[in-house]
């Protein structure tokens, strides 16, 4: 990680921009899933306790639909795309607590599409809580057929093998990868980008730099994309949660530049823009660390704001350990993305031991 602290983008001139961008992004299908545009808040308290800049909160967990979080702006493009290409079923996959699959499912069932999603055990956890409770139950309110996998299975194989089934019983499915990222999702946080610019400049702030959690991508390579297409400087950075940063990076990058052409608007996507500190990962994705429970408990006592286990807590525990080790000293306004999930902590229930 290694942003330019001096680079700020000037609100002066940006919404012209972002009217651009917007036009842009309206020549794709898209439907209404979300309560946008999400607040833009100061977290005063954390910022007066960590001593560092003011830290900015992007409330992707007020999204609306089935309790709010980031893939819901994805999946307004998704679920267009879906109904375009004329489906009558979703499927797509995550690990078990996947607030990505939640979030599918409710959107399935608002447009009337049947929903059929394949969830991987990435953490080996045994107890109920986590394998039936959380957003497991919220799957099942909202119809899902889910079927449990493995560790270790190849999930796009396993999705396009389940597709293949139900193409043979005559229903149209129509795949939606992890985490909602693709050239078509990532539009969700190429406009999220433009969102937060025209609130910048609504508000008079200069945004030093945008943090956020990053796992399956698309949330971030939504984001380099539509930094792009605004043409700001303002440096983004991702705490991973689940890959090593050369394959997170690249990972990025790649679906950065995919979407950009998706997109349509001709902006280079530069390698040096992507930026991502995987230090935060522990033992692996999904496993609980000290840290990320730390931060957690921060933000709830200090902020009255819950965040999730798996991707917004250890995006959270990255970006207070960065500010504790002055790593943002020359800056004065950071914005974290709340990317949502609060759900997942009900089926954390028996790996909390200690942190009350």
């Amino acid at each position: 990680m290694n942003p330019n602290p001096n680079a700020t983008t000037p609100v002066s001139g940006i919404l012209e921009r972002c009217h651009i961008l917007a036009r842009s992004i309206q020549a794709h299908p898209r439907v209404k899933l979300g309560h946008l545009p999400t607040p833009l808040e100061p977290m005063d308290r954390l910022s007066e306790a960590l001593g560092g800049p003011r830290i900015w909160v992007k409330r992707d967990d007020c999204t609306g639909l089935a309790s709010g979080g980031n893939k819901t702006r994805k999946l307004e493009f998704l679920i267009a795309d879906a109904l375009e290409k004329k489906a009558d079923t979703i499927v797509t996959q995550g690990a078990t607590q996947s607030n990505h699959v939640r979030q599918s499912v409710a959107a399935a069932a608002k447009f009337g599409l049947k929903s059929h999603v394949l969830l991987e055990d990435r953490t080996g956890f045994p107890d109920a809580e986590y394998k039936d409770g959380g957003n497991v139950l919220l799957d099942r309110f909202f119809g899902a057929v889910i079927e449990h996998l493995p560790g270790g299975t190849d999930m796009n194989a396993a999705m396009e093998a389940r597709a293949e089934d139900l193409r043979k019983t005559g229903a149209s499915p129509y795949i939606i990868p992890g985490g909602g990222s693709n050239p078509v999702g990532a539009l969700g946080y190429v406009d999220c980008a433009r969102e937060l610019f025209e609130q910048a400049a609504a508000e008079g702030l200069d945004i030093d730099l945008i943090i956020h959690a990053t796992g399956s991508s698309g949330t971030q390579a939504g984001l380099v994309a539509g930094l792009a297409a605004l043409e700001v400087d303002t440096p983004l950075l991702g705490i991973g949660v689940r890959a090593p940063q050369e394959t997170q990076e690249q990972m990025v990058y790649n679906l950065a530049c995919k979407t950009m052409d998706y997109l349509g608007m001709g902006h280079e996507i530069r390698r040096e823009a992507v930026s991502a500190d995987c230090r935060f990962v522990g033992q692996g994705y999904g496993l609980p660390t000290a840290g990320m429970w730390d931060a957690l408990k921060m933000l709830a006592e200090l902020e009255g704001l819950l965040f999730d286990p798996v991707y917004s807590g250890k995006g959270l525990d990255g970006m207070i350990s960065l500010v504790r080790e002055g790593a943002f000293s020359d800056m004065k306004n950071i914005v974290f993305i709340h990317t949502g999930g609060s759900v997942g902590l009900f089926g954390y229930r028996a790996h909390m031991e200690g942190i009350f």
